[in-house]
């Protein structure tokens, strides 16, 4: 497909999702899905010369190969998101896939209990043939979603609409109804009464629509449920899905939006490093790693900080370019695809010369912190080739893990004294 073809497909500036495929008739093969805050400026940047030269042979070859173009619009960002899950999960596109681990996806969850939740699991931790994860048993999935940063933050969008629990454990354990309810209204602090439990099934029922991409049979279902309302002088009620509708229609996505140019690429490996010290004492340095946008706590590591050559142990240049030559020390463990540091340009710089006398050609990107340690930019994130929201989830990820094993040992030697 070139560039002057996309004339004939009359794509609007409206959210949506997007199906190149190849062939026509019964021999048509869908290709590649996506969604797009505009329909018409997210096709036509796949024809753009700098795009092209940074989104890799995957998706080159797709759009080299497609012959035709659909499209579907939707009122918002987050329903286009659950659409693309649901058009991914009924073609299974071979440029979605392709060079894919289909069990690194996240998939979003309902479980088969008598209270259920909602929650985001990775692909690999689901038994589909038996729908059972993590030891509890699964009465739906949905997905693959291609971003887990993007999943979890649309089920934060859900939730503010129809109320559930993602709690890790299965709710109300003991005086499972009593608890459940005190948990429920101190989880949705927004929703402003109690919730039955009918009420809070149908909640469920809700979220289960949404996120198989059935947004428009919904509509219908909670309009048909509010006019019953209103006949039975339910007023109230009536009033609440009233209130649901809308915000169907007029959710705020903005945090879906970001960062939409990169989402065709490879979901990346990534490694971050943070250091924790005490007046120079008990100097620790942490690595953490996120993969497609999942925190991957089994493969963190700790290092404790011994101030080689004569540096001192609360030099965070020195630290970080001890830990990482520590790390390089371990060719089993596997390689990023980017490294992310703490600091500004002087921490990125030490952690790029590391790299060079290892001669291995890792990018780093680096989080600059403004005066309350709240991220203020990310340096070098689009050229080591992930989301600036990965940065910052992987940069805060190894800052928590490194406090919170600081403390572990500060308390160890206060009370050893």
């Amino acid at each position: 497909m070139q560039r002057e073809d996309l004339k004939k497909f009359e794509l609007p500036d409206v959210p949506g999702v997007y199906l190149f495929t190849q062939g026509k008739g019964k021999s048509k093969k869908i290709l590649y899905v996506g969604k797009a805050t505009s329909l018409r400026d997210r096709v036509r940047s796949y024809f753009d010369i700098e795009l092209i030269a940074t989104r890799g042979p995957r998706i080159v070859d797709m759009v080299t190969q497609a012959d035709g173009l659909m499209h579907e619009t939707t009122p918002t960002v987050l329903e286009a998101l659950v659409r693309e899950a649901a058009l991914i999960r009924e073609y299974d596109p071979p440029a979605n896939t392709l060079g894919k681990d289909g069990k690194s996806f996240l998939y979003a969850v309902i479980t088969d209990e008598e209270i259920p939740r909602v929650l985001a699991i990775r692909g690999k931790d689901i038994d589909f043939e038996n729908m059972r994860a993590n030891g509890f048993k699964l009465k739906h999935t949905y997905g693959p979603f291609p971003s887990g940063y993007q999943l979890r933050e649309a089920l934060r969008l859900i939730r503010r609409i129809f109320p559930f629990y993602d709690t890790p454990k299965p709710v109300g354990e003991g005086n499972k109804h009593l608890q459940a309810k005190v948990e429920f209204n101190r989880q949705i602090g927004q929703y402003p009464r109690d919730m039955s439990q009918s009420q809070y099934m149908r909640s469920i029922r809700n979220v289960g629509y949404f996120l198989s991409g059935r947004v428009k049979a919904l509509r219908t279902v909670l309009t048909k449920e509010m006019k019953d309302s209103a006949k039975k002088e339910e007023f109230e009620e009536a009033g609440i899905i009233r209130r649901q509708l809308f915000a169907l229609d007029h959710v705020q996505d903005v945090s879906l939006i970001k960062d939409e140019r990169n989402e065709d690429k490879e979901a990346p490996r990534i490694e971050a490093y943070d250091t924790a010290h005490l007046s120079g004492t008990n100097a620790i340095g942490v690595m953490t790693v996120v993969e497609n946008g999942l925190i991957m706590k089994r493969e963190y590591r700790t290092f404790k900080i011994q101030g080689r050559g004569g540096k001192s142990t609360n030099d965070d240049i020195a630290s970080l370019k001890e830990i990482l030559t520590r790390r390089l020390g371990h060719p089993e463990w596997p390689l990023p695809r980017a490294i992310v540091v703490d600091g500004g340009k002087t921490h990125k710089k030490a952690a790029e010369e590391v790299l060079k006398q290892y001669e291995i050609g890792i990018p780093v990107a680096a989080v600059v912190k403004d005066e309350k340690h709240r991220p203020r930019e990310v340096i070098g994130a689009m050229r080591a080739g992930i989301t600036e929201a990965d940065a910052v989830l992987a940069n805060s990820e190894a800052h928590r893990f490194s406090i919170t094993l600081h403390r572990k040992a500060r308390n160890k030697t206060m009370r050893s004294a």
